[in-house]
């Protein structure tokens, strides 16, 4: 039984997501499954639930190598063929999954979406770029506000590394970050550090070390310590080619998610 958990929102990206959802998810188990789109809401308190229920859930956002949806004022898909959504089992960022043969990862980069792993800055490198996940997400994972993470991560930092440390938030109307580009924040940058934001990938595609949450989807290429901000991982290009096909096989069109390729996909990987 599916239940797909919808949001007040008028204009949320959930009401083009649930369509697909129940269109394409071939279940038929009595069982309840649900769908998140993000912690808007009251999804937050209603995930809890549902784990305390020990009941199957997913959660559903957009994807990892996309073109970008126009978020402001209202979301605007600009081509469906290139834009992707992630749909992960019981949390934020897929953690299974096969690696796949590379097919999907050749699609992207057909499509004009960056995807090439570009080695890592072997100059000189500067500062230390922090990017917090929003309020919400900062607070569910770590217990935390977002103030109270940028704190307790440069306190932390300070411990290993005098590096300038610079802090870009999440771009949004009328804050200082709007109309930034995080590339230009990359460039010279000898690491980030973020806790689940999507910034992690921003980085390792522009030569940038990373730093993250264990439950980021950049994760396995990433380190966890912060006493490893001098040294931070650099993965070899076999290791970054093969996470890079995994992220590629666990995203999916609007159509892929209506006619049950990521059903498909997804059953096979996650049970």
């Amino acid at each position: 039984m599916i239940i797909t958990h919808k949001l007040q929102k008028a204009d949320c990206l959930s009401h083009k997501i649930w369509p697909a959802i129940e269109k394409g998810w071939k279940d038929t188990s009595m069982k309840p499954i649900h769908f998140f789109w993000g912690l808007g809401g009251n999804n937050v308190k209603e995930i809890a639930q549902v784990q305390e229920k020990n009941e199957e859930w997913w959660f559903v956002d957009v994807g990892y190598l996309t073109q970008q949806i126009t978020r402001y004022p209202s979301p605007v898909i600009h081509d469906y063929d290139k834009t992707y959504f992630r749909i992960c089992k019981g949390g934020m960022h897929t953690k299974r999954g096969s690696v796949g043969t590379g097919q999907r990862l050749n699609v992207l980069k057909n499509q004009g979406i960056d995807t090439e792993f570009k080695g890592w800055y072997t100059g000189e490198v500067k500062h230390i770029l922090l990017c917090p996940s929003s309020p919400t997400v900062t607070w569910h994972i770590n217990g935390m506000s977002q103030e109270q993470w940028i704190e307790t991560v440069t306190k932390d930092i300070r411990q290993y590394s005098q590096r300038e440390i610079k802090v870009r938030n999440k771009p949004r109307p009328h804050n200082e970050f709007w109309n930034t580009d995080i590339k230009d924040w990359l460039i010279d940058c000898h690491c980030l550090v973020t806790n689940m934001s999507l910034s992690a990938i921003d980085a390792v595609l522009n030569k940038v070390p990373i730093i993250t949450h264990t439950s980021n989807v950049a994760a396995p290429v990433a380190s966890h310590d912060l006493k490893f901000i001098e040294k931070p991982l650099r993965p070899g290009r076999k290791t970054m080619d093969e996470w890079l096909k995994f992220v590629a096989e666990n995203q999916f069109t609007l159509k892929e998610i209506e006619t049950g390729v990521a059903y498909n996909t997804l059953r096979a990987q996650n049970g």
